[in-house]
């Protein structure tokens, strides 16, 4: 599929009826793997490629994380989003262009977040925050496809549990052009319920809500219409490999191989992809 075809792809996903899940491979093998069990829609997970390079979230640079987006779009037929942190920078024209960046790596999609990477002032000041959501914007819809733009309030995961203030940013950045809203983090359904009737454009969930994970048919009868997993997936296979490691160490034992892929069951999977 061309990148025009995966771009009308991913918009018609969220344009569509019900809820749709976007999976978060964290290189190319676990990219084709989920393609091939059937997902419709790929994005990247900033904590989960950070940690198959050996680093903490938050220490890839925007090279390193453009090469990994060109690795994933490169790796199926599927639309590819991006965590592309906070821009890489905190200039709004810096946010712009790594948006333009992302979709000359391949991607359909990409998000831009208020996390300022700085502790001791980690979220950014909404008007700062709005212009950087609206240079994102205006570079996305420059493009000659239709690019996902996701712009994403980060007070939940940050020490920040202030609803209002959220949904305060979320409604700036739609009026600043965001096509997704996303606030990861949201504690409970009321926060959820909350969010979708002060906003008009379609919500990205991080599963949730955080104080009881519910069934993803409990979200979609909310109006959620996007639901990503984040690191859950590859926080899930690292802890499988620490898991085995560690009963192999200490054990002296292989049971792990009982919950094991065969290499004709990864071939399978990944040749659907």
């Amino acid at each position: 599929m061309t990148q025009i075809q995966r771009a009308q792809a991913f918009k018609a996903l969220h344009e569509g009826a019900g809820m749709f899940v976007i999976a978060n491979p964290w290189d190319i093998g676990s990219a084709r793997i989920l393609a091939g069990l059937g997902y419709k829609a790929l994005a990247s997970t900033s904590a989960g490629f950070a940690v198959s390079r050996g680093l903490a979230d938050y220490q890839i640079t925007r090279e390193m994380k453009l090469a990994h987006c060109a690795e994933l779009a490169g790796a199926t037929d599927l639309p590819v989003s991006a965590d592309l942190e906070n821009g890489f920078g905190h200039d709004p024209e810096t946010c712009a262009e790594t948006i333009r960046l992302g979709a000359e790596a391949g991607l359909v999609g990409g998000s831009i977040e208020d996390f300022t990477g700085d502790s001791d002032a980690p979220i950014y000041e909404i008007g700062a925050a709005t212009e950087r959501v609206r240079a994102a914007a205006a570079a996305a819809n420059g493009l000659d496809f239709p690019f996902m733009l996701t712009a994403r309030a980060e007070n939940f995961l940050h020490g920040r549990a202030d609803l209002a203030d959220t949904i305060a940013r979320l409604q700036a950045f739609q009026e600043a052009g965001a096509h997704v809203l996303y606030a990861p983090g949201l504690r409970t359904l009321e926060d959820i319920k909350s969010v979708l009737a002060e906003i008009d454009r379609p919500l990205n969930v991080l599963m949730g809500p955080f104080e009881g994970f519910v069934a993803l048919s409990e979200l979609a009868e909310l109006g959620v219409k996007r639901l990503s997993l984040g690191s859950a997936l590859s926080n899930g296979a690292y802890g499988a490999l620490i898991e085995a490691g560690r009963e192999v160490l200490e054990q002296g034992t292989l049971g792990f191989l009982s919950r094991a892929a065969s290499g004709e069951d990864l071939q399978a999977v990944m040749s659907k992809a």
